[in-house]
């Protein structure tokens, strides 16, 4: 019997490639990539911006629905995401700074922001207060009058004063009926006082002299009350917008012209019109007082 063939068993040994051969460790090291590019994009961002700029970003991814909602407030208060120029912009209400003059807040802290508000803001007051003062000169109908139109401005903002005079009185003998030469300039004010976004605060005064004795208990309050009133109606005739006034008050004789007036002076019944600025507006809103 013939011996039996063994099988012949051949081996092949299929070689797999090294580990540093495969694609996972460019996933990593594209992932470590991206990483060190948005880190060093988020320190350029950091670096070119100014603190300003930074609060208003953290306040955004903080709460972005307030801060959409606040973005208008009182340039004090809010400043506006970057634009697309990478430049700070200023949120401000509609005429509050004009194109042209924005204020530059890079490296600026919120008081000389504030500050440089208040500057623009007193530099327009003022030019209506000359523009006032060139149009009561140049108008006939109110040469006369003119010395009891008197203009200042204050800390609360551009106050037209009209005083009373003996022989030109600005009412009716213990009445809120308005003469005729101070519904003209009232009609002249009202055009003029709508140049500017600011609102208006009107105060009504009497003198000292009590007020004749009556049954409804009527009083000098109730009277330099409608006087105040019976102001805001002639200023609105003539073209004020009425929901530029703010507040109408009326204070007797609570507050004379002046400390050494006597307080039977007629120049102690007035009417004041406040222009106010923006500080002055706040304070109203908030609780506070004019004069």
């Amino acid at each position: 019997m013939a011996e039996q063939q063994q099988p012949i068993i051949i081996k092949k040994i299929k070689k797999g490639g090294h580990a540093h051969h495969g694609g996972a460790w460019k996933l990593a090291y594209a992932d470590f990539v991206t990483a060190m590019m948005a880190f060093f994009l988020l320190m350029w961002l950091l670096a070119s911006t100014s603190e300003v700029s930074r609060r208003g970003i953290a306040d955004f991814f903080n709460n972005p629905y307030k801060v959409s909602m606040e973005g208008g407030k009182d340039i004090g208060e809010r400043t506006s995401m970057l634009d697309g120029g990478g430049s700070d912009m200023i949120s401000r209400e509609e005429g509050q700074v004009k194109h042209g003059e924005a204020i530059d807040v890079e490296e600026s802290s919120s008081e000389e922001i504030e500050k440089k508000a208040a500057e623009i803001e007193k530099t327009k007051l003022v030019s209506l207060k000359e523009k006032i003062q060139n149009n009561i000169n140049k108008t006939p109908e109110l040469s006369d009058v003119k010395e009891q139109v008197k203009l200042e401005i204050t800390a609360e903002g551009l106050r037209i004063l009209i005083v009373d005079d003996q022989k030109r009185p600005m009412y009716k003998l213990n009445s809120a009926q308005t003469e005729p030469h101070i519904r003209n300039i009232l009609h002249a004010l009202g055009p003029a006082i709508n140049d500017l976004p600011n609102r208006v605060s009107l105060n009504g005064y009497t003198d000292a002299s009590p007020f004749p004795a009556n049954q409804k208990g009527y009083t000098n309050w109730e009277l330099s009350t409608d006087r105040a009133n019976a102001a805001r109606y002639e200023l609105t005739e003539g073209g004020l917008k009425d929901d530029k006034i703010l507040r109408v008050v009326g204070l007797s004789s609570s507050i004379p012209y002046s400390p050494t007036t006597d307080p039977l002076n007629p120049i102690n019944r007035r009417i004041s019109i406040i222009v106010m600025n923006k500080k002055t507006e706040q304070q109203i809103l908030q609780g506070g007082s004019v004069e």
